[in-house]
């Protein structure tokens, strides 16, 4: 193999001045890199994200639990005959709002006007008798005092007298009673309220009695009951004392997310239910509309009577980590840390009660959380809670 002729520190002034010219080609390089327009902002640090905090709000509040249940009437009535007959009218609209007093039904009354008249005609003739027999004993009366007639007689002319009344009490009752059973041809609403369709038409022949078929079932429509069961904790604390028609409800139907409707807790069941542990409550609502109709499913939360400091926050600042929910706390320096909470129910202006894992004043991610996570320190943009 050819050795170089070069001498050994030759060779090495060759390498040092190659290297030389290498190392002053990149310093002339970054010079140049860094004369570039914006090569001096890459080097700063990232802008902070900007999110909106709050502070946790304190507010006295009175405390809620909610229930499910249904919508009940107040009254509810199966119309059935009374008197047996041929329907001949019907006066409603499957479906109506009537008035108490109105009419529904009409079953055929002439026969029992006939018996009417025959009971007035036997009251005139009883009436007759009942004079006379008077009329009589009154002159015995007289014959009596006189010794003019003998006791055995007397006697029999009073008894008479007195028979004779009997038997005009009894036509008079007999009348009455034929005077109501023709009234019940005439079947009339017996509350007011939303009457349902009619199981019987013109023509049909009804029965009276413990066989007497449905002709209708009428339901009130305002004030109306939510009916829900409440568990045996709820029930010591709010209702188990007298005095509990104060305690106040709330009501919501399946389309809304709030509650529309105002009312109070109207009664509670006799006794509690030892396999579900829980009790029969009903509250009480206007229902002035009629909107609400017995049978919907009800969304109800009542409430304590004792109002007491809560801390609320937006219920969008809550967020779901598998069976946890957390909020993004700020620290004193715009740091954000995770914080595992448990809420309650929903407060009347929207907010969410928190029940644990937050103190009075501190800050949370109120918006703009989906752009940060925690250990972030992010800019702050100050707001306020149900301002």
């Amino acid at each position: 193999m050819k050795q170089s002729s070069k001498p050994f520190s030759a060779r090495r002034k060759t390498t040092v001045a190659a290297t030389v010219v290498m190392t002053a080609a990149v310093l002339g390089a970054s010079v140049q890199f860094l004369d570039r327009p914006g090569a001096a902002k890459a080097s700063e640090p990232a802008a902070l994200t900007e999110i909106d905090a709050a502070p946790v709000l304190q507010k006295n509040i009175v405390a809620w639990q909610s229930y499910s249940g249904r919508l009940e009437a107040v009254e509810r009535v199966d119309v059935k005959p009374l008197v047996a007959g041929t329907i001949v009218a019907v006066h409603f609209r499957d479906g109506a709002l009537v008035r108490k007093g109105d009419p529904l039904f009409t079953i055929d009354p002439r026969p029992y006007a006939a018996e009417v008249d025959r009971a007035q005609a036997q009251l005139a003739a009883a009436q007759a008798r009942s004079d006379n027999a008077a009329t009589d004993a009154a002159r015995a009366q007289r014959l009596i005092d006189d010794n003019a007639i003998a006791r055995r007689d007397f006697d029999l002319k009073q008894n008479a007298a007195h028979e004779a009344a009997a038997d005009l009490r009894s036509a008079r009752a007999a009348l009455e009673s034929a005077r109501i059973k023709l009234s019940y041809t005439q079947i009339a609403a017996p509350v007011s309220g939303r009457v349902s369709r009619a199981e019987l038409t013109v023509g049909n022949i009804v029965s009276a009695g413990a066989n007497a078929p449905l002709l209708t079932t009428l339901v009130s429509t305002s004030p109306i009951y939510a009916s829900f069961d409440v568990d045996e904790k709820t029930y010591l604390r709010y209702l188990g004392r007298a005095g509990h028609a104060d305690v106040p409800a709330r009501l919501g139907l399946a389309d809304e997310s709030g509650f529309s409707y105002t009312g109070s807790v109207a009664s509670v069941d006799n006794q509690l239910d030892p396999q579900s542990g829980t009790i029969r409550v009903r509250a009480r609502f206007d229902n002035a509309d009629g909107t609400l109709v017995p049978g919907l499913f009800a969304r109800v939360k009542i409430g304590g009577d004792t109002p007491h400091d809560t801390l609320l926050i937006p219920d969008e600042a809550i967020s779901t980590d598998q069976d946890k929910k957390f909020v993004l706390v700020v620290s004193s320096q715009n740091r954000l840390e995770y914080r595992e909470i448990v809420p309650g129910d929903l407060a009347d202006d929207g907010l969410r009660v928190v029940t644990r894992g937050l103190s009075k004043g501190e800050r949370i991610v109120v918006a703009g959380m989906q752009r940060v996570r925690p250990g972030d320190q992010v800019r702050i943009r100050p707001v306020s809670i149900g301002g």
